[in-house]
Formats: structure tokens, sequence, C-alpha cells
């Protein structure tokens, strides 16, 4: 437990500390987020405000989980494992997508960075990368992910084969980073949501490593690889979410900008692969699908009937143009997200009752 406190603390200190030095290096560089020219009138202003701050967050959860090591009761689980060194990997390789859509952006002066085919290529390299190796260490026979579809275990029925498992677990990658990246339109909210969710990881799989089937085989137990590993790198990037929030709520100092969501939603969407809650991610993260929703859509029924379902797409923005202050927003969709958490655990502890006969 000592472990995953210090994980969490670095992360949120290493954030905290270094966001500031972030911010004015980014300001001597000039790079300045581009604002949409069709978004709403009371974000202009924000024009010019530094951007690329996911990078912080990204270096304080890999700094916050390789140090946490250090402090393992165990010292025999000192090193890195297959399951917490792919985290990573997949964290660090959707931020690199994203720091170069940012970085396009700045030197363009324009809100568009890297262009679809450019973005769904380096997606699917590091999704498709990520899923084939889950997949294909194993270590007592058993894998980082499983080919088979799960909600809070694996659902037995669902088995896939290893190529349609790689193509849904690259879909699911890119969904999810994608809807982190469509729900950081307002100062804190991106940020303030992926805390919670990583949260509730922080949760889920420190009971799956006090319920690990390979440590003690009793009722309810769980079939995962290197529960403990995946604590730590969620404690991690909870902390560096919450440290960056103090800087990025509104109004922000700094955005966090593809860098950070497309990790953000990346890490997110790895961490319900390799706990074996792909589909419970669903509910933990329903800010996120209702937002990725609302564009749907929008976008669908327009091209119908070339009507508008919202005042502005993605949902937060249709709240903005229908009178919310964004602080009331940011606050709202924050409680909808602690919400949904809260639900997305009490599945979770639902289904471990059921199976251990309590």
């Amino acid at each position: 437990m000592r472990s995953v406190l210090i994980a969490a603390g670095l992360g949120l200190i290493l954030s905290i500390l270094f966001t500031p030095l972030a911010i004015r290096a980014f300001r001597r560089q000039g790079m300045g987020q581009e604002i949409r020219d069709d978004g709403p009138e009371s974000h202009l202003s924000k024009k010019g405000t530094p951007t690329m701050g996911g990078t912080v967050i990204v270096g304080a959860t890999v700094f916050g989980y390789a140090v946490a090591h250090m402090f393992l009761s165990d010292q025999a689980n000192w090193g890195f494992t297959v399951s917490g060194v792919l985290l990573l990997f997949l964290m660090v390789g959707m931020g690199t997508v994203g720091f170069l859509d940012d970085y396009l952006k700045i030197r363009h002066r324009r809100s568009l960075g890297l262009n679809k085919t450019a973005k769904l290529v380096g997606q699917l390299l590091v999704g498709v990368t990520f899923a084939i190796a889950a997949i294909s260490i194993p270590n007592k026979r058993l894998t980082a992910a499983s080919p088979v579809v799960s909600y809070v275990r694996d659902i037995a029925p669902l088995t896939l084969g290893p190529i349609l498992f790689v193509i849904l677990a690259y879909l699911f990658i890119a969904g999810f980073s994608n809807a982190v990246n469509l729900t950081d339109g307002l100062d804190g909210l991106a940020a303030g949501a992926s805390a919670m969710v990583f949260g509730s990881y922080v949760i889920i799989s420190f009971w799956q490593f006090t319920h690990d089937c390979a440590t003690k085989v009793i009722d309810g137990c769980y079939e995962v690889r290197d529960p403990l590993d995946v604590t730590l790198v969620a404690a991690a990037a909870m902390g560096a979410c919450l440290g960056f929030l103090w800087w990025n709520t509104s109004p922000a100092w700094i955005f966090m900008g593809d860098t950070g969501s497309l990790a953000l939603g990346g890490l997110l969407s790895g961490l319900a692969i390799v706990t074996r809650t792909e589909l419970l991610l669903v509910v933990l993260g329903g800010l996120f699908v209702a937002v990725t929703l609302s564009v749907v859509i929008q976008v669908a029924f327009f091209r119908a009937t070339r009507r508008r379902v919202f005042r502005m797409a993605p949902l937060h923005h249709h709240f903005e143009l229908a009178g919310w202050t964004e602080q009331t927003v940011i606050v709202r969709f924050w409680l909808v997200t602690a919400m949904a958490v809260a639900f997305g655990l009490g599945l979770f502890y639902a289904d471990w009752l059921r199976f251990a006969g309590l």
C-alpha cells in the first residue's frame, strides 16, 4: 500500500511543481493554443494560453510509477512488469501522436494539426503494437490482456481470435483516446474527470491484487496479471492529473492539449484491457462516452436532415450556448463523472459479492 501512496503522491507533487516551469518555457517559445473560430465567443480570450501541458502529466506519471517500485514491501517484486511497461508505452505513444498534432497547430498558427490520415496511422501503430504485445508475452501462461470480451471479468462465451482481438482493442483504444480529446474543451474538465476514473482503477486493480487467483484460489478471485503494478500506474496518473488540475482549472494557465488528452484516453483504455473491465469503462467513463455520442449524433443527424440536435457539439459547448457559465458546466460534468464512477465501482463490487457467494 505504501508504494501506491508514493506513486500517487509523486505524480501529484511533480505535476504541481513542474507545470509552472512548463508554462514559462512554452510562453517563451510562443507555444500558445489556437482557438476555433466557430466556438463560443467566450473562448476567444483563451487564445495564446500555453498548451502541450500533457507532457508534464505523462512525465509525472512515468516518474511516479518508476520511483514507487523502490518502495515495494516485497523486494522480489521490485522489477518492472510487462503490464506496467505496456501501459506506459501506450500512454507515451498516444501522447507522442498528440504532441505532433499540437506542434503543427502552433507552427502553422491554426486550430488544425495532423490531418486525419496521419493521426489515424499514429494511433494505429501504437494501439496495434500494444494489443499484440499484450496477448503475446505470457507469464505462467497468463498474458497482460485476454482475447475475451470483458465486463467486470472475462465473458467466456465472447472469446475472440487473436486477429479480431487486436482489431477491437485498437478501436477501443482509439475510441477512448479521441473521447477524452473531445471532452478536453473546457478548463479542467478532462483532467478532473480523468483523475476520478483513474482513482476508480486504483481501487479496482488493488482489489484484484488482494484477490488474485495467482496468490490464493478463492471464490471470486481474479485471473489478471501484475495487478499491483497496474495499481501503481493508475495511482501515478491520478496524482499527475490532480496536480495538473491545480494550474488547469478555470481560468486555466495552461492546457493539456492533444498531448495530454490522447495520452490519458489511451491509458484509460489500456487499464480497462489489462484489468479485464473493458465494458465497465463505458460506465466509469460515461462522461467521455456521452460527449462522443453527442458529436456522432450531431454529425449523423445533420447529414441526414441538414438540421442540428444540439446548439453545438461536443456536448459541453451546447450547454454553454444554452446560457450555462463555463464553471457551471465543468462542475456539473464532474458531478456526472463522480456518479458514473460510483455506479461503476458498485457494479464491480456487486459482481465480486455474487462470485464470492455473499
